[in-house]
């Protein structure tokens, strides 16, 4: 631990010693750092220094100083929630977390199939047990998050057909929206694809069927429905809306919740082709906004498996009956081995997850599944009940629900972010402020009600609300 008049020199950051920066500045041939930046226009380079605090140098400190920052949240653990809109308050069983933070799993990064037998096995049994719980052949790697696979299987769709658009629902999770803006705008090799948004109906919170049918022709590579959609209601046109996306010969891509699969029609059931969504729902903590990951699947046809950017693992059958071999399979199309040449880039930032994930689908099974999606519905039938019954409150969309509840305050005289206020001096986290993505749907919250949220917890929100809105 040194310094000198122009530089700190961290003890866990060995390149910021200023001989070995210096060492490396001479290797790469420059004499400036700034001169790594040389694509960036002076204007917009910041070269004051920054206005944070002190160095804390001495590990004591830093522990001590970070315990006091994390003493000022407030967590799922000290109120009662009500947020979801993609990353939802549910039970994890402490087997997940034991099994996910063994040395083994936490601390081992890329290795290969060849070298990390336990690791692999364990990414084999995910991938097997996702795909039965979607009713699919295959799966990948998990992507990054629901809205980095979702983005991935537009790409995929597009790379298959060539055809320039993709039809998306209006009303899907905005921050999906955002990332498959960006992605498909600055990330795909290929035929540029366009995003089409189709309406949803006003009255049941669904999809427009007339809408969507007015926007898918035949140049249209994939049409995304979201099912539970993102205002928690269930679509009762996904069968149909899947014989018109074959109809045009377009990929028929499904987002899903995978946790209400013990419950609800897997995707191909209805015709999906392309499977997505997030893992969040099984057995990931929320952790921040850390606790997702997205996953990608569909059937085993070569059209599919020749487009997944991501790492493949399948079993394969010896000559030796009753034995199976497990492995790494079609590598040459990643861009582990295609280089820059890659059709898009994929990383292992969420390979954790997956050991959480196949912790959680083995101990819930198919029992687990139907009752955990039983309690959900049943406790969002509750809420539902319970929430059209204060006077002022209105429960926009007729559609049925699961999980989440749209609950406008027009009528009330607050706004949803002057609720949520109130709400949390009650010791209660409230819905997703909805006024901003959706302003069209007034002042307007989404609420979510999970297995953890059951008569007692309903009850109280409930009361809490009447008393706010009065």
């Amino acid at each position: 631990m040194a310094t000198d008049t122009n530089k700190t020199v961290y003890p866990y950051i060995p390149n910021s010693a200023p001989k070995t920066q210096r060492e490396m500045m001479d290797f790469v041939g420059v004499k400036d750092l700034w001169e790594l930046y040389e694509e960036i226009p002076k204007e917009l380079r910041y070269t004051d220094d920054l206005d944070i605090p002190p160095a804390i140098l001495d590990e004591y400190s830093m522990s001590r100083h970070i315990d006091e920052v994390l003493g000022r949240n407030v967590s799922c653990k000290d109120s009662l929630s009500f947020l979801g809109a993609g990353c939802a308050n549910h039970y994890i069983p402490a087997v997940v977390d034991e099994i996910t933070t063994r040395g083994e799993f936490l601390t081992c990064y890329g290795a290969e199939s060849w070298a990390d037998h336990g690791k692999y096995q364990t990414f084999v049994e995910y991938n097997s047990m996702l795909a039965e719980l979607l009713d699919t052949e295959v799966t990948s790697v998990p992507q990054y998050d629901g809205g980095q696979a979702l983005s991935t299987a537009i790409c995929m769709a597009n790379r298959i057909n060539g055809k320039p658009k993709a039809l998306l629902p209006a009303s899907m999770n905005p921050q999906n929206r955002r990332v498959a803006l960006n992605y498909l705008d600055s990330v795909h090799e290929g035929t540029k694809v366009e995003p089409l948004f189709y309406a949803y109906d006003r009255k049941t919170g669904c999809a427009d069927m007339d809408d969507l049918k007015a926007k898918l022709g035949k140049d249209v590579c994939a049409v995304v429905v979201e099912s539970v959609n993102f205002f928690g209601v269930m679509e009762p046109n996904v069968a149909e809306i899947g014989k018109l996306a074959k109809k045009q010969k377009a990929e028929y891509i499904a987002y899903v919740d995978p946790s209400s699969l013990g419950t609800l029609e897997a995707p191909p059931k209805y015709g999906a082709t392309i499977v997505c969504g997030d893992l969040h729902s099984l057995g990931l903590h929320l952790s921040c906004g850390n606790g997702q990951a997205g996953f990608l699947s569909t059937q085993g046809e070569e059209r599919y498996l020749i487009n997944y950017k991501d790492f493949l693992y399948g079993f394969c059958v010896p000559e030796v009956e009753g034995e199976y071999v497990f492995g790494n399979l079609l590598i040459d199309r990643t861009h582990y081995a295609r280089r820059a040449k890659g059709t898009e880039f994929t990383g292992t930032g969420t390979n954790l997850w997956m050991v959480s994930a196949a912790v959680y689908m083995a101990l819930m099974g198919p029992k687990g599944f139907a009752d955990l999606g039983n309690t959900v519905l049943a406790h969002t039938a509750y809420a539902r009940k319970k929430l059209s019954a204060i006077k002022n409150i209105r429960l926009p969309f007729s559609g049925a629900n699961y999980q989440e509840i749209v609950v406008n305050f027009d009528k009330t005289g607050k706004t949803a972010a002057q609720v949520n206020k109130a709400l949390l001096k009650k010791g209660i986290f409230g819905g997703f402020d909805l006024s901003c993505d959706f302003p069209q749907l007034g002042q307007s919250a989404l609420y979510c009600f999970t297995e953890v949220t059951g008569k007692q917890e309903i009850d109280r929100l409930a009361s809490c609300l009447a008393d706010i809105v009065k």
